[in-house]
């Protein structure tokens, strides 16, 4: 049941980025909520990175303990993340993307968009996707 809500999860994600973007200017609370759930799952703090988790993912993983067993399996760059960069804010469909990149402990780069949901007590965290590294040949 969960694979199943994960890879409908995973391809509504993937189409997101084949939408026109709308770039925004750097927004310092997506960029905390972020940085503080990447801290808290470095602290294995499970509750404080689930808190940061948007009403449909709290839903869809139903406990702290079930989302950071998912994160710790599927991406375990951002369970133990070296150095974090912020990148580009984006408005994709109608939804706002954050753009990072993740350095991790082995020096590999990651790049995942973060989808972020306005919430009554702020930023929420609804969803974050894998991309590809940007092609940066000369």
């Amino acid at each position: 049941m969960l694979r199943r809500i994960l890879a409908g999860l995973a391809l509504i994600l993937a189409l997101s980025p084949a939408i026109a973007q709308e770039p925004r200017p750097r927004n310092p609370e997506i960029e905390a909520v972020i940085g503080d759930q990447l801290d808290a799952f470095e602290a294995q703090d499970v509750d404080r990175a689930f808190s940061h988790a948007s009403p449909t993912i709290r839903g869809i993983f139903g406990s702290p303990e079930v989302f950071g067993l998912m994160v710790r399996r599927g991406y375990p760059m951002v369970w133990q993340p070296g150095e974090v960069t912020y990148l580009d804010l984006a408005e994709i469909g109608g939804a706002l993307w954050q753009r990072v990149e993740i350095i991790d402990q082995a020096g590999e780069r990651h790049y995942l968009g973060y989808q972020m949901i306005p919430g009554e007590t702020g930023w929420k965290i609804g969803g974050v996707q894998l991309l590809e590294a940007p092609d940066i040949s000369v």
